[in-house]
Order: C-alpha cells, then sequence, then structure tokens
C-alpha cells in the first residue's frame, strides 16, 4: 500500500498542451519516469486519486510512482521476484490486465453516442405511458373528525387552509400537500382513493389507513416525463456495457472447454452461467 500526499502543489499547465508521453520527467535509481508512466497511473490509480483535485493528480501519480518503484526495487532485491507464490499472482495480474484491455477495445470502445441514444429511445417508446398526481390530504386520528372536515369542505371552507389548522400529518403545515406521485407510491386505500378522483375533487368518505382517517383532494393529474437524456446518459452505457460484454462472454465460452472438479462450484458455476451473471469488467485501463 503506497501513500499518496495529502497535499500537493497546483501545477500550472497549458491545457491546449499534450505533453509529449516518451518525455523523461525524472528517474528513479537511474531508471526514467516519462509522461507515459504518470498518465498510466493516474489512470490506474483512479479510485485512490479520487479525491486529489485535478490539478494536483500528475503530482500526486508521480509521488505515487516513485513510492512503488522503491519498494519494487526492495522486493527484487531480496529476490521475491522468483518466489513461487510472486510468479503466481503475476501470471493473474497479467490475466486480468489482457482481460481489461481487450474488454476496452472490444466492448467499451465499441459504444458511441449514437449507441447510447438510440437505446433510450428504445426504452422510452417501449415504456407504457403512465400518469401522476398531485394531492392534498388532511390526516385525522377519528371519522368522526374527517366526517366533520367533509361537511365544513362541503359548506365552502378551503382545504389548503383546513389542513393546515387540523391535520395532524407532517404535511399539515404546507396545506396538507403530497405533490405528485405515481401509483404505488402510497398505501393501498390510499392510492385507490386519490387516483380515482378527479382533479378539483375530494373525498367525500373518509380514508382509513393504518396511520389514521385522511381526507384527500386531487388538484392535478398529468403524464408522466420519461427522465431527460443527460439524467441517464451513464446508466444507459452501463446497460449496453453490461449487455456486450455477457454476450462476447457467451460466444467464448461456447467456444471453450471449462471444467470444474469441484462439485459445489460446478453447481454455482451452472448456475451462474444460466441466471446471466458475470464477474465485473475494470474498463479504466
Amino acid at each position: 500500500m503506497f501513500a499518496l500526499p495529502l497535499s500537493a502543489p497546483a501545477l500550472a499547465q497549458d491545457e491546449a498542451a499534450t505533453p509529449d508521453p516518451d518525455a523523461v520527467v525524472g528517474t528513479i535509481n537511474g531508471e526514467p519516469i516519462t509522461n507515459r508512466d504518470i498518465t498510466f497511473a493516474i489512470g490506474d490509480l483512479e479510485d485512490q486519486l479520487a479525491q486529489v483535485p485535478p490539478q494536483q493528480q500528475r503530482f500526486a501519480a508521480m509521488m505515487a510512482l516513485i513510492d512503488i518503484e522503491l519498494l519494487a526495487d526492495k522486493a527484487e532485491s531480496e529476490g521475491i521476484a522468483e518466489t513461487e507464490a510472486f510468479r503466481q499472482r503475476l501470471d493473474f495480474l497479467r490475466s486480468r490486465a489482457l482481460h481489461n484491455s481487450y474488454f476496452r477495445s472490444a466492448v467499451a470502445d465499441t459504444i458511441s453516442d449514437e449507441d447510447v441514444r438510440a437505446r433510450y429511445d428504445e426504452e422510452i417508446a417501449a415504456t407504457p405511458p403512465e400518469n401522476e398526481i398531485r394531492a392534498r390530504h388532511i390526516l385525522l386520528e377519528t371519522e368522526e373528525d374527517a366526517r366533520a372536515v367533509i361537511e365544513e369542505l362541503e359548506a365552502g371552507a378551503d382545504f389548503a387552509e383546513l389542513a393546515a389548522e387540523r391535520s395532524t400529518g407532517p404535511t399539515g403545515p404546507r396545506g396538507g400537500d403530497l405533490g405528485y406521485f405515481t401509483r404505488g407510491r402510497m398505501v393501498p386505500a390510499f392510492d385507490e382513493a386519490a387516483f380515482s378522483l378527479e382533479p378539483g375533487g375530494y373525498t367525500t368518505e373518509p380514508v382509513q389507513t393504518e396511520f389514521g382517517w385522511h381526507v384527500i383532494k386531487l388538484e392535478d393529474r398529468r403524464p408522466v416525463q420519461p427522465p431527460p437524456f443527460e439524467q441517464v446518459e451513464a446508466q444507459v452505457r452501463s446497460v449496453l456495457l453490461r449487455e456486450r460484454y455477457f454476450e462476447l462472454l457467451e460466444s467464448l465460452r461456447e467456444e471453450a472447454s471449462v471444467e470444474i472438479t469441484d462439485p459445489e462450484l460446478q453447481g454455482a458455476y451452472d448456475a451462474a452461467v444460466g441466471a446471466g451473471v458475470t464477474a465485473p469488467a475494470d474498463a479504466s485501463e
């Protein structure tokens, strides 16, 4: 585990200038550090650098490279690189790096902005139209109290004012306003009563739920608007990534010979493959 500096100087950079990737910026025990090394470290240490301001990441990555190389040189001098345990770990890390590089080139880099937009449009078109309503309510402790409120409404009282005066619920101070909601957001009895009203109407019979007795008024009904593309773009891209990643793995598994001799692991593997479960891919490289 290396230590990133808690604070680092901000480096003034010409944003329009792209550093020469092969330019040497320093050495460690005689071995050169290039801009390419720093760029690679920034990508590989993305999680650790997440809390470092962007203008300080280049310096932080260089410091991390120095720490890594110093401990690596020490490990080499003590023969750790020649141990079987290290060779096995190196084989795993090599396979993982190849997996990630191929995932990026064969999956992640093939998904264009147009692909993401087309998938968003497809999902929106396939979503059944749904209404949402805006309602107010007055929550009361007894049925008698609720009927008394209904009588006042029938006599011309203002619903929001009555809610502010009488409601025992948290929305009382704002006139009982619940804002907009779709079906299924409220408890069933409340939901059914609210959605059966026409705008401007209120329940002429008290509605009982586990919270008490309600008098409900419907303020508005409107179609639910889909989320803006910009709001869900990353989510849609992730869906496409998973789908194409699984399609790739499925085709490779059909061509490969996978044998698992542990009966418990074999059963779990078969279930996972059947359910479309895959290990997470790392596209950070």
